[in-house]
């Protein structure tokens, strides 16, 4: 096991995390460049790295997009490891509802080559992918913090798509009463883009949107926008309470964590100040997760 790099890689719609590195879903192939910041050469093409995001899709195998990201990702955090060669462990997550169903094929699709070689920013990298594993991504942000949370603890993942619900009992996930919602962050950008049509000039900057919901604070838009947004975002974190009551959870007392890059939004525009409520609000955590899981199923 010393030799041996476990990568955990948060596969996002908006964003690509992995433990120490966070950029954009975007790839775009282009030609050779005349920069190479943010490229990646693999097998004779180029492609650039972190401009607009992919639109989202039934899942993340059905074209090279997402395999390409994960070449970026290892690249990143190899980077930050100051290696370039590497025997790696691929460290992923689905959400828990799609775990069963779609948990072969990622494996399939990010072990396709065991051996790889690319260049990313024109430095050159050799990966030998040992084994690829794959953790139920609500979990992993809370794995490493489980021991201490004996009674029923529900962690909701507030993602750029989904919505993960996942009661703990015991330190344990209980499958039967998980659920996932296609409800995430993106939805909530473009209600507030639709509203931005209907009663101003036109759509925000997505950028700007992000901005106020990372930060709640005023950008230099104008109060039409912030109104728009403020309401908006105030009524996507009413919404996911609702879906917890509506789901039988009392929310002024069992113990609710939110995690991923919701739970800031929960804590700025949820409205609510409660004991039982909490926010891990690192937005690597579910890579952070996805490593600490991946080293105990490696010495187990």
């Amino acid at each position: 096991m010393n030799d041996i790099e476990i990568i955990g890689i948060d596969h996002g719609w908006m964003n690509m995390k992995t433990a120490s590195t966070i950029f954009t879903s975007g790839v775009n192939k282009t030609t050779e460049p005349a920069f190479f910041d943010d490229m990646l050469e693999f097998e004779g093409n180029y492609y650039k790295i972190g401009s607009k995001r992919l639109e989202v899709n039934e899942n993340k195998v059905g074209n090279e997009n997402y395999y390409l990201l994960t070449l970026a990702a290892m690249a990143k955090e190899l980077k930050k490891r100051n290696k370039t060669s590497a025997n790696v462990v691929l460290s992923v997550g689905l959400p828990i509802t799609k775990f069963a169903k779609e948990k072969s094929d990622f494996i399939s699709y990010l072990s396709k080559h065991k051996q790889l070689h690319f260049k990313y920013e024109k430095v050159a990298y050799n990966v030998n992918i040992v084994k690829v594993v794959v953790f139920p991504q609500c979990y992993a942000a809370v794995a490493d913090r489980l021991p201490e949370n004996q009674r029923l603890h529900v962690v909701v993942d507030v993602g750029s798509w989904t919505i993960d619900i996942m009661p703990i009992t015991k330190c344990k996930p209980d499958e039967s009463h998980c659920d996932t919602q296609d409800e995430g962050l993106i939805r909530c950008i473009n209600r507030i883009n639709d509203k931005c049509v209907r009663y101003t000039s036109g759509k925000l900057d997505e950028s700007d949107i992000i901005e106020y919901m990372m930060t709640g604070k005023n950008t230099e838009l104008d109060d039409k926008y912030i109104s728009i947004m403020q309401e908006e975002l105030e009524a996507f974190a009413e919404g996911i309470y609702q879906k917890l009551i509506s789901g039988g959870y009392n929310i002024n007392t069992t113990p609710i964590i939110f995690v991923g890059g919701g739970a800031t939004v929960m804590r700025l525009f949820g409205k609510r100040n409660q004991k039982n409520i909490k926010f891990i609000e690192d937005i690597h955590a579910n890579a952070k997760g996805f490593e600490f899981l991946g080293k105990v199923l490696l010495r187990g």
